[in-house]
């Protein structure tokens, strides 16, 4: 029988994190044999705390600090105001190299749990590619916007809520930001121009978009408005706020205004107009050069992506012979770093506009050992137009491979399969299927794409057994 209870202290020892960062202390229960789990964030793990309950489950509850009475040797000083307020940056108040020991082990942990597979017997676990420096390293924000005490507001929402918390800088972020933001907000204020009320859907400004090319300097600004593509009331005055913009930073080369007038938590609509410059930007990784609009996918950290595509060609073992296939290959980043050393690549991508910038992309860099095919992953078949994969590399959403999809890999005969994922645990869930489907876990590499989050990315070997 539980009974712990709600707005109870007790004094507990931070001794292990859960998925979503949030530190574990355990409660000893009245037969001073069992525990009761408290799920605590912005704790550290060593920190000895008090701890009040916040809320009961019947296994486990959540409760928050009341006083850290020993601090543990991993925590340090966030460095940022809003920290414990916004939703975003988990691990901020824990020095780095423990947040790498424990996504390591979240990792190893979770494919020994989930994919049925053992780090060091079953598969090589790599260690994990971290940064020398993770301040500012993000190339792409986006700021909800509210209303506070009468003025336009820009932040981040709340962890599971939308409730803004209105900051003017973010530490992960490009430091030029700041300033874009309070311009924005100072010329919607004296405009007396109106900002978007998720409850009702009425008013102007909805979200702030930001992207910043890391090699050529060039900013990119979006505006996501509720408005009809079609409607000219305004356009005079954000035509006038992109020429103030364009003064303020000679680093902003395109400014967008991006119509939303459904009431959804999708940021971006499906139409555009570019009210100056060419609608992107561009930017490189390696020797190869991209444009990105505004809802293009591309890795947000420059610096980390670089090392995850190249762990990811070096499992893919290309000779200059081998037929790939390229699945979710999105706006054809990796489909153009594989054709360098691959004899012919087949980029697969659901997303029209995506599969149109893939191709801007390979023409632009002159690759042409490459095809760009607009199709689900799953529905790809060899035929007489394409040819049968050597290697296969995916790169799916966060929810993992669909299951068909896993089928098409097996059935494509492909000895090699390079799988690169965001998520840990459908990554290890994928790997039980294809384990049991002829393909085992070779290698797996994980690379720290988002420090200071709970995020950890991961490259991981396949082939096929003999």
């Amino acid at each position: 029988m539980v009974t712990i209870k709600k707005n109870e202290r007790y004094t507990v020892e931070i001794t292990d994190y859960t998925e979503e960062g949030l530190g574990v202390g355990k409660v000893k229960m009245a037969d001073g044999e069992s525990f009761f789990p408290l799920f605590i964030k912005n704790t550290a793990v060593g920190d000895k705390i008090v701890a009040e309950v916040i809320k009961v489950k019947k296994t486990y509850g959540y409760g928050r600090i009341i006083e850290v009475l020993s601090p543990s040797a991993d925590r340090k000083d966030p460095g940022c105001a809003v920290f414990g307020k916004c939703g975003g940056c988990q691990l901020r108040h824990i020095r780095y190299g423990a947040q790498l020991q424990w996504k390591e082990r979240r990792v190893s942990d979770v494919m020994e749990r989930v994919g049925g597979v053992k780090a060091g017997l079953d598969y090589e676990f790599l260690p994990i590619v971290g940064m020398d420096d993770t301040a500012r390293y993000r190339n792409k924000a986006q700021y909800p916007v509210g209303i506070k005490d009468g003025k336009t507001v820009t932040g981040f929402y709340a962890g599971r809520t939308h409730a803004i918390i209105p900051t003017d800088d973010c530490m992960i972020e490009h430091e030029d930001n700041a300033e874009i933001l309070r311009f924005i907000r100072c010329f919607w204020d004296d405009s007396k121009l109106s900002v978007y009320n998720e409850e009702t859907g009425k008013g102007i400004l909805r979200h702030i978009l930001i992207r910043t090319a890391f090699t050529s300097k060039e900013t990119m600004v979006c505006l996501v408005v509720n408005l009809k593509d079609s409607d000219e009331k305004y356009l005079k005055k954000f035509e006038r706020l992109g020429e103030e913009l364009k003064k303020s930073n000679d680093n902003i080369s395109s400014f967008i205004l991006n119509f939303n007038s459904k009431k959804t938590n999708v940021i971006l609509g499906d139409k555009e107009r570019v009210i100056f410059g060419q609608g992107f930007i561009t930017d490189h990784i390696c020797d190869l050069r991209f444009r990105v609009s505004a809802g293009s996918f591309f890795q947000v950290n420059p610096v980390q992506t670089v090392k995850l595509y190249e762990k990811a060609l070096e499992f893919a073992g290309l000779t200059g012979e081998e037929n790939v296939w390229d699945l979710y290959c999105g706006t054809g980043t990796i489909s153009l770093f594989l054709a360098k050393k691959a004899g012919f690549v087949y980029g697969v991508e659901s997303f029209e506009k995506a599969v149109e910038d893939a191709k801007t992309n390979a023409k632009d860099n002159d690759i042409k050992n490459v095809r760009f095919i607009c199709s689900g992953a799953e529905d790809i078949k060899i035929s007489e137009d394409i040819r049968r994969p050597d290697v296969i590399v995916v790169d799916p959403p966060r929810k993992g491979c669909d299951e068909r999809l896993l089928e098409t890999i097996t059935k494509a005969g492909t000895k090699r399969l390079v799988y690169v994922s965001c998520n840990p645990a459908t990554l290890a869930r994928d790997t039980a299927i294809l384990n049991a489907s002829g393909m085992s876990l070779k290698s797996l590499q994980p690379v720290d794409m988002f420090p200071e989050t709970t995020g950890v990315e991961n490259v991981a070997l396949f082939e096929k057994k003999s």
